[in-house]
């Protein structure tokens, strides 16, 4: 896997910065996208996400929804034009049959998949998928975010 940046991490500390990169994110991903968020609570991984939605409906000129994490309904889905783009949180989810249920898998190329605590879903084999990783450092006063992905193209945007 390649990650971003020369040392890996982008500093993500102040909310301008978590949504800038998660701007120049949105332009970059595309239908098929698997995208897992991982991070300690807090770190900024809805907001990241929020920032995102809101920047593709920006740019496509839709009214901006409010984003909030889908803890206790698993899962929001947003519609973009023609883009539909699921946002998963398996924080509560225990066992692969849960999993299974909500259908993770299916029509992976005809959306973008969002899915913050994919600890559980590790073996899920997707092409197209791209790891966020937000973390804290410093007593929890600044937030770095590492990107892992197989796309060169795209790991080069953030160097």
């Amino acid at each position: 896997m390649l990650t971003a940046t020369k040392g890996g991490k982008i500093n993500i500390s102040e909310e301008k910065d978590t949504k800038s990169v998660a701007e120049k994110f949105s332009k970059l991903i595309k239908q098929g996208d698997f995208i897992l968020l991982s991070g300690n609570l807090g770190v900024g991984k809805t907001t990241f996400i929020k920032h995102l939605i809101n920047s593709l409906q920006k740019a496509n000129k839709q009214k901006i929804s409010e984003v909030t994490s889908p803890t206790f309904n698993i899962t929001n889905e947003y519609q973009i034009k023609k883009t539909l783009i699921k946002h998963y949180d398996l924080y509560r989810i225990k066992n692969k049959k849960e999993l299974y249920n909500l259908g993770i898998q299916e029509n992976l190329n005809d959306q973008i998949t969002l899915v913050e605590w994919p600890k559980i879903i590790k073996k899920i084999k997707v092409k197209n998928s791209i790891n966020l990783i937000f973390e804290y450092k410093k007593n929890y006063t600044e937030r770095y975010l590492s990107i892992i992905s197989k796309n060169k193209k795209f790991l080069n945007e953030f160097k």
